[in-house]
């Protein structure tokens, strides 16, 4: 029994097959779903990077996500801004919480991330922040 879950969980959050004996339209739909409210997660700890991305935003992140299991909504968002910065795809809007995110915080890609405690600086596309004394400041705010 633990053993269909979890391949029904892999079906359902992570892009897995489908398990024998699910159909695959009320899955399918389940995944839309989980996708449209993992989305909706992630636009809450990165409002920016949502809002310029506007009514894109949904597709954008439902491409991106799909097939890739959940690191928590604050790293999702991560993962994606800095992957549509390595594409030239991020937003202006996006970039400037990009950087702002980078400058504050330490994030390898693979752990949880941690506040900065030294004088740090960040660039994503022309946005540009630095850190000093824990508090963030937007030098260049990127053009909207």
């Amino acid at each position: 029994m633990a053993a269909r879950q979890a391949e029904l969980v892999a079906a359902l959050v992570a892009g897995g097959p489908l398990p024998p004996g699910f159909a695959p339209g009320p899955v399918a739909a389940a995944r839309r779903a989980l996708l449209r409210k993992r989305a909706g997660d992630v636009a809450r700890h990165w409002p920016l990077l949502a809002a310029g991305l506007g009514a894109g935003w949904s597709a954008t992140f439902a491409e991106w996500a799909a097939g890739r299991p959940t690191n928590g909504s604050l790293r999702d968002g991560w993962d994606l801004a800095r992957e549509l910065r390595d594409h030239g795809r991020l937003p202006a809007l996006g970039a400037e919480e990009l950087a702002s995110r980078e400058a504050a915080t330490r994030y390898d890609g693979h752990t949880t991330p941690r506040p900065r405690r030294l004088p740090a600086v960040a660039r994503a596309g022309d946005a540009v922040a630095v850190q000093l004394a824990g508090r963030v400041r937007l030098l260049r705010p990127a053009h909207r």
